[in-house]
């Protein structure tokens, strides 16, 4: 597996650049430009995206490195991702994730479920938990039962939960909405050889539009 680093540069067409890459859909298709065409491949890749000096910039897991046909990125060096890891090590994480629960088959977001069973529009407003409250509480529980799965565990009060947004892009005919939450903090490593393999395939839905991929360091 390669990490990657890749900043959009500066260009005569950035503006309409960085807003076909304000659409999920369109940005994962741009992403998918940087490998080589490969007709038997799937999406091999996870990403990340934040800003950086009023720009788009990418963390991108894949396990082919990346190129450049049409000079539009600036892109690190790929290091090579192979931790090796031990019960109990702790490292500090951040993470963009699509938190949902299933109700029959269907994916639901886990703050608008959890709003539907306190049936939030009939309660006064006065009554009405903030938001981001709704968020920070249904997304640790959604993280906790990651980790039971994926082979680590935390503190809570060692977590940070912000950034709730729903997100909304056309995919031809179809519209697409998902909704992110990004947390960050220190969690501990229960099964390294488990842990390893989420890092590698991400955690959670919404993969294809920037969601799954945890980033964590030593500590």
């Amino acid at each position: 597996m390669y990490l990657t680093r890749l900043t959009l540069l500066a260009h005569p067409d950035t503006g309409a650049i960085v807003r076909q890459l304000g659409d999920a859909y369109r940005e994962h298709q741009m992403l998918w430009q940087l490998f080589d065409p490969d007709p038997d491949a799937g999406r091999d890749f996870l990403y990340r995206r934040d800003v950086h000096r009023g720009r788009p910039r990418y963390f991108l897991l894949s396990w082919r490195p990346p190129v450049n046909p049409l000079g539009l990125w600036r892109i690190d060096p790929p290091k090579p991702l192979a931790p090796r890891l031990r019960p109990g090590q702790r490292l500090a994480f951040s993470l963009r994730a699509n938190p949902v629960v299933r109700r029959g088959q269907e994916r639901h977001d886990v703050v608008m479920e959890c709003k539907r069973r306190m049936n939030w529009k009939a309660l006064p407003a006065s009554e009405r938990p903030p938001l981001m409250t709704l968020a920070h509480d249904a997304g640790l529980e959604w993280l906790q039962r990651q980790g039971e799965r994926h082979g680590f565990r935390f503190d809570p009060k060692a977590v940070r939960v912000d950034g709730y947004r729903q997100h909304h892009c056309r995919q031809g005919s179809r519209t697409i909405h998902f909704s992110t939450l990004d947390f960050t903090g220190l969690l501990t490593v229960t099964e390294p050889d488990t842990f390893v393999q989420a890092l590698y395939n991400g955690i959670g839905p919404a993969k294809a539009f920037g969601c799954g991929l945890m980033l964590v360091r030593r500590v």
